[in-house]
Order: structure tokens, then C-alpha cells, then sequence
């Protein structure tokens, strides 16, 4: 294979890479015009060997940055013994997958998918399929949060609380209703006798990287048990340590009925799962729910093997520390940079609020070796690999403080 300047000869018109996917794929992604060939560490590499410093992980998904020697060599071994069988049989890798987040969460049955959005559709079924047990009728109602991000499927779309996504899709699934952040009083207000969950991201991702305080976030876990809702807490981009706990519900003394996970449980292998406790698992039953790949043998590897490396590692500690690091250095910025008007965020999961779009700051950041993105047109969002060391946080730094002066 030639560089990026390698030309593609199709009915005799000469595209680069670029043109080549915009001519192949559909054009759901607003995608930059950069073509990645490998990763090592924190960094990526285009096509033309250009070296950027990922503060994205893939969205959240590459815990440990790029060819991480234990993950890979795990993987690897795992493609020469099984890839792939049906869930009517059992593997090694999958049970031990589902005891680690068992021990993980705190929580007692698992069912594996292949994403989030799966994962927010699996949640979603097994509370109204609870309330149906409950009720005998299948008229309930969801609760979620305006500015939140479930997944675009049609179930989890309708979830996220951005009319922005849902507009050309209709009609889609009936009975849900929104309120907003940090509002429990707002909540309330749509609590009825039909009211079978309430969904919640513990830290809003997409919507614009806004926390959850304690307050609210104990006073809908004391609402849900007064009116024995299921609370779901949608961890699908804060979970996995990201925020500096394994879970980020641990920093509020709370957990959940239902939890969704993604993104960090494979950290690059595309899996997913929900989980729950005893009362609320109990509702399923063979022929409610399935998925063909979830949980297969690679998958299951995937999950064990990433709390393998947290365990063995320590690396969430380092998480704490390097956030601190990372916030440091961001509060020096915004003190630097009025137009920073907020810093968000838990652990490497952080926003900076601007007094104006970024679209052009994270444009110039990508051209200068550096990988953000937006959450929103006012927000960077960072959501940097473990792995990543002080240097690495100086260096980011230097270049987005230079991309901000240009911009």
C-alpha cells in the first residue's frame, strides 16, 4: 500500500481515500479528511505516517490507547481458540466475563450485547416487561432527561432527550416523557401509576458533558424505591473507570436497578451489556430477548480481559491522578483564555464550555496533531486513554492552547 496521494482507478475516474469513502459509504457521519493506518500508545498514525494524540479513545472505547501488549496478546490467542457459537451453549470466556461485572457492579445478572444502544434497548425491555408482570397491561411509561443520549436505534432515540434526532423517524415508540438535569422536582411532575423507569446518564455525554449532582441523583433512587420504579443508569461512556471509579454510581452511593454498559467493556472489541439485580432480572425469560453475537467468545475475552488489566494494573488510581493532572492544567487555560466560560466533567471525562462555537478550535486541533471533538456547538470534549501520562497532558495542552489563539 502506497500513502494517502495512492489513487483508485474506478470506471476511470482517479479519488484518494477520502473520495473512496464518500463514494462507498453512506453519509451518516460528518467525517474529516483523514485516513488512519495504526495506533501505538495514546497516539494515532494517517496514512501519510502523521502522528496525533488521541484525547477522544474512539469515543470513550480505547481505555488503554492502541496496541496494548496484554490486550492484544489476549485477543490474539482468543482468535485461535473460539470466535463464535451460539447462546444455546455456554464458553469459559463469557461466564468469567459475566462473574467480573457481577463483582464489578454490585449488581446479579448480566445479558452481553454488541453496543450501547442495544444495551439502552435491553434495559428499556426488561423494565416494561417488569411492569407488565406487575400490571398485566403494557401501557407503561419512561422517564428521561432533555439534553441526554441513549443510542439512535428506534427504542434508545427515542430515549434521548434531542427532538433533533427523532424528527425524520416517526412514529416512534409511545410513552416517553422528559425532564431536565438536576431537577428532581421536575421528575416528579411525570411520575404516575404508569411510570415503569426512569433513564439517566450519571454524566451526560453527547448533551454536553453536565453531571449529575448527589442530591438528584439520591432522590430519584429514593423516588424509584417509593414507587417501585426501575432506576436505569445509562454508564455506556462514564462507566468502565472512566470517571475515576469503576462504576461512576459509586461516587453517589447509589446503585442502580438497571445499568447499561458499552464503549470500555471491550476497550475496542464492540460489546455492550445491561445489567440488573435479582427483582428486576427476574422478569426474563427465555424467548423475551436475544442477540446472535452478544456474548460470544471474543467478546467475553474482550470484557475479562479488560478488568484483568484494571486489576492487575491499578490503572484506575492512575485515572484519579491524571485527571487532577489534566484539570490542573485546563483551569489554568480557562483562567488564561476568558472565552472559556466552564470546565464540566468526572475524572477523563471532561468538557470545556466556550462563549463560542468550537467547531473551528477542534478543527485546527486535528490539523495540529490533536484529537477532540464537540459535545454541542459550544463544547470540547476530552475523553483522554488511561494510559495517558503527564507529558501527554502538556503537550495536548500546548496544542489547544495554540488552536484556541488561532480561532
Amino acid at each position: 500500500m502506497k500513502n494517502l496521494q495512492e489513487m483508485y482507478n474506478w470506471g476511470g475516474l482517479k479519488m484518494n481515500y477520502y473520495d473512496r469513502s464518500l463514494d462507498a459509504l453512506m453519509h451518516a457521519y460528518g467525517r474529516y479528511d483523514v485516513t488512519f493506518d495504526h495506533g501505538d500508545g495514546i497516539h494515532l498514525y494517517d496514512i501519510d505516517q502523521k502522528e496525533y494524540i488521541d484525547f477522544f479513545s474512539g469515543i470513550g472505547v480505547n481505555s488503554f490507547g492502541y496496541n496494548y501488549p496484554a490486550y492484544v496478546e489476549a485477543m490474539e490467542k482468543q482468535l485461535h481458540r473460539l470466535m463464535h457459537i451460539s447462546n444455546y451453549f455456554n464458553t469459559v470466556e463469557t461466564i468469567e466475563a459475566a462473574e467480573c461485572v457481577k463483582k464489578a457492579t454490585k449488581l446479579d445478572k448480566v445479558f452481553f450485547t454488541n453496543s450501547g444502544a442495544e444495551s439502552t434497548e435491553g434495559a428499556l425491555k426488561l423494565a416494561r416487561k417488569y411492569y407488565y408482570q406487575k400490571h398485566g397491561k403494557a401501557d407503561s411509561e419512561i422517564i428521561s432527561l432533555n439534553h441526554s443520549f441513549h443510542g439512535r436505534t428506534t427504542g434508545s432515540v427515542k430515549l434521548t432527550g434531542n427532538a433533533h434526532y427523532q424528527e425524520a423517524f416517526g412514529p416512534l415508540i409511545e410513552g416517553v416523557k422528559y425532564a431536565n438535569i438536576n431537577d428532581l422536582e421536575s421528575v416528579k411532575a411525570l411520575v404516575n401509576e404508569k411510570t415503569a423507569a426512569i433513564i439517566v446518564e450519571p454524566v451526560q455525554g453527547e448533551g454536553g458533558v453536565y453531571v449529575c449532582s448527589k442530591e438528584f441523583l439520591t432522590g430519584l433512587r429514593k423516588l424509584c424505591d417509593e414507587r417501585d420504579i426501575a432506576l436505569i443508569l445509562d454508564e455506556v461512556q462514564c462507566g468502565m473507570g472512566r470517571t475515576g471509579t469503576i462504576m461512576t454510581y459509586f461516587q453517589y452511593d447509589i446503585l442502580p436497578d438497571i445499568l447499561c454498559l458499552a464503549k470500555g467493556i471491550g476497550a475496542g472489541f464492540p460489546m455492550g451489556a445491561f445489567v440488573a439485580n435479582k427483582k428486576f432480572a427476574a422478569a426474563m425469560e427465555p424467548g423475551d430477548h436475544g442477540s446472535t453475537y452478544g456474548g460470544n467468545p471474543m467478546a467475553g475475552q474482550a470484557c475479562r480481559t479488560v478488568f484483568k488489566i484494571l486489576e492487575d494494573t491499578k490503572m484506575i488510581d492512575h485515572v484519579q491522578d491524571i485527571s487532577e493532572y489534566l484539570i490542573e492544567k485546563l483551569d489554568d487555560l480557562q483562567e488564561e483564555f476568558p472565552c472559556i466560560k466552564e470546565r464540566r466533567g468526572l475524572g477523563l471525562m471532561i468538557g470545556l464550555e466556550f462563549d463560542k462555537p468550537v467547531k473551528d478550535i477542534v478543527k485546527t486541533c486535528l490539523d495540529l496533531g490533536l484529537i477532540v471533538v464537540t459535545a454541542g456547538p459550544h463544547v470540547v470534549r476530552m475523553l483522554p486513554p488511561f494510559i495517558t501520562t503527564e507529558k501527554d497532558v502538556d503537550q495536548a495542552i500546548a496544542i489547544l492552547k495554540e488552536a484556541i489563539e488561532k480561532n
